[in-house]
């Protein structure tokens, strides 16, 4: 079967590998590994980090040209036009890192850990010109557990890598398949966090402060000021020993910076002082050496 892809090259290559026919290749604006080796398979590629103010016209002109029975995207960061997703006779087709209709959007990965789900997953799904609102044709789920944001989206990868070749071998055996449409009383929408969403209330509870830093982990962190000081926290753990007079928000310097909770408190283990990384005991030496006046 041709495949019209669009998106990162490891799909791409997988796919070749499957014995499917690649044209036209257009590769998402990130970088990733494997453009090279795809460059070998598909040597008239189109690089969308590198298009040209006629990029949609080259790509009209591609897909014109190659007529693909199936177009396929894998982590693609754009809107596709309608005449492109109508254009192949078995339509369009992508895989998304969240259990639809739940999470729509840019980051499911932020939005699972922070909203307490106890799963997560990948979706393959029909598309058009709305993000994540096709039909959806099959689901992977896997188990959040104390896994960050970082560690989520590395571990949905081989589901949703090996959904997407699923389903595409199937469509290329004929078989028909089942395409449930989504709720929309059910879909939640997944923007790139921001303003309060980068912050932790130290008036929840322990478990809701761990969440949302585990959300926002590895990168940006939480952005937090302690005495003055500003620190980004990209770890944290539940602390067994602090002291219970402290209200929350506030901190206890001792081997390590600890922050009260409204149950309990919790120990930052990671945390970037500038562009510096420092661990546990770095961020309770570095807020000592502050306070009196010292530079680390």
């Amino acid at each position: 079967m041709k495949i019209a892809y669009f998106g990162l090259p490891l799909g791409a290559l997988l796919l070749a590998a499957d014995g499917h026919e690649l044209g036209p290749v257009v590769l998402s604006p990130v970088e990733a590994p494997g453009r090279r080796r795809l460059l070998e398979l598909a040597p008239g590629l189109l690089d969308a980090g590198q298009a040209s103010p006629d990029f949609e016209r080259e790509v009209d002109g591609m897909m014109g040209a190659e007529r693909a029975d199936l177009l396929v995207s894998w982590f693609w960061t754009r809107k596709l036009p309608g005449r492109w997703l109508g254009q192949p006779p078995l339509g369009a087709i992508g895989v998304h890192p969240s259990l639809l209709p739940r999470h729509r959007g840019p980051n499911p990965y932020f939005w699972s850990i922070d909203q307490g789900d106890e799963l997560a997953g990948v979706t393959a799904h029909r598309l058009n010109e709305e993000y994540d609102t096709g039909s959806m044709l099959g689901a992977r789920s896997i188990s959040i557990g104390g896994r960050d944001a970082w560690q989520l989206a590395r571990a949905l990868d081989r589901p949703s890598l090996g959904l997407l070749r699923e389903t595409v071998a199937r469509l290329a055996r004929g078989e028909a398949l089942a395409e449930t449409p989504q709720v929309e009383a059910l879909a939640t929408w997944a923007p790139e966090p921001t303003g309060d969403e980068l912050r932790v209330d130290f008036g929840w509870t322990t478990e809701r402060v761990l969440r949302r830093i585990r959300a926002l982990s590895p990168t940006p962190g939480v952005a937090l000021e302690v005495e003055g000081v500003p620190l980004f926290v990209t770890r944290a753990e539940r602390a067994h020993d602090y002291v219970a007079a402290l209200l929350p928000g506030e901190a206890q310097l001792s081997s390590a910076l600890t922050l009260r909770t409204a149950d309990g408190a919790v120990t930052v283990t990671r945390a970037f002082f500038g562009e510096t990384e420092i661990d546990a005991r770095g961020a309770a030496a570095v807020l000592r050496l502050l306070k009196r006046g010292g530079r680390p």
